[in-house]
C-alpha cells in the first residue's frame, strides 16, 4: 500500500508539472505552483525530485502512463501492425496535445547530452515490455516477420518513433505530429508485417 501511495504521489507531481510546463511554459512554472496543482508539499515534492530541472526526465513516466491507459483501452478487433500503430497515434496525439514541441525538444536534447541516465531508451520502461510483447504476439499468430527478432522490431519501431518526434521539434511544431505518423509510420515499419 505505501510504494501504490508514493507511485501515485510522484505520478500526480509529474502530471500537475507538465500540465503547468504546458500552460504557462517551463521557464514561468515555479515549483510552489506544481505543489499547488499537485496537491502535495513541498517535502514530496523534494523527496522525488532534487529541482524542477529533474522533471525532465519524467516526461518518459508520463508516456509509460499514457502506454499502460492505452494498453486498457486497446480495441479487441486490431493485428499487432495496428496495435502499434494505434499506440503510436494516440501517444503522439497527446503530445501535440499537452506537450510544447519546446519542451519535447529539451527533453530529446537532454539525452544526447546527458552522460548518465538515458531514461528513454531504459528497456525496463512499461514502453518497450509493451511493444515486445506485441510484437512476440505477432510472430506467434504469423503477422509480423518471423525472419526479424522481437528485439530489432522494437528498436526499428522506437527510433522511427523518437525520429519523428525530432523532426517535429526541429520544425518547429508546425504540423500534425499524430497526422504525419499516421502516414509515415506504416510507410517505414510496413516491413514488419508478415507478407
Amino acid at each position: 500500500m505505501a510504494k501504490r501511495n508514493a507511485h501515485n504521489t510522484r505520478s500526480r507531481i509529474v502530471q500537475a508539472a507538465w500540465e503547468l510546463f504546458y500552460e504557462n511554459g517551463y521557464d514561468a512554472t515555479t515549483v510552489d505552483e506544481i505543489v499547488e496543482r499537485s496537491g502535495t508539499s513541498k517535502g514530496s515534492f523534494y523527496h522525488y525530485f532534487a529541482g524542477k530541472d529533474a522533471l525532465l526526465s519524467s516526461l518518459s513516466t508520463l508516456f509509460d502512463e499514457k502506454y499502460e491507459e492505452l494498453q486498457k483501452d486497446m480495441p479487441d478487433d486490431k493485428n499487432s501492425f495496428e496495435q502499434l500503430m494505434y499506440l503510436n497515434h494516440e501517444l503522439f496525439f497527446m503530445i501535440e496535445n499537452s506537450i510544447s514541441q519546446e519542451l519535447l525538444a529539451r527533453l530529446l536534447s537532454t539525452q544526447l547530452t546527458t552522460a548518465s541516465e538515458k531514461h528513454l531508451m531504459d528497456h525496463n520502461r512499461y514502453y518497450f515490455r509493451l511493444l515486445r510483447k506485441i510484437c512476440t504476439e505477432g510472430q506467434q499468430k504469423g503477422e509480423l516477420r518471423s525472419d526479424i527478432s522481437v528485439n530489432e522490431m522494437v528498436r526499428s519501431y522506437a527510433l522511427q518513433e523518437r525520429a519523428l518526434m525530432y523532426d517535429w521539434c526541429i520544425c518547429g511544431g508546425n504540423y500534425s505530429l499524430s497526422q504525419y505518423s499516421s502516414s509515415q509510420l506504416p510507410l517505414l515499419l510496413g516491413y514488419l508485417k508478415d507478407k
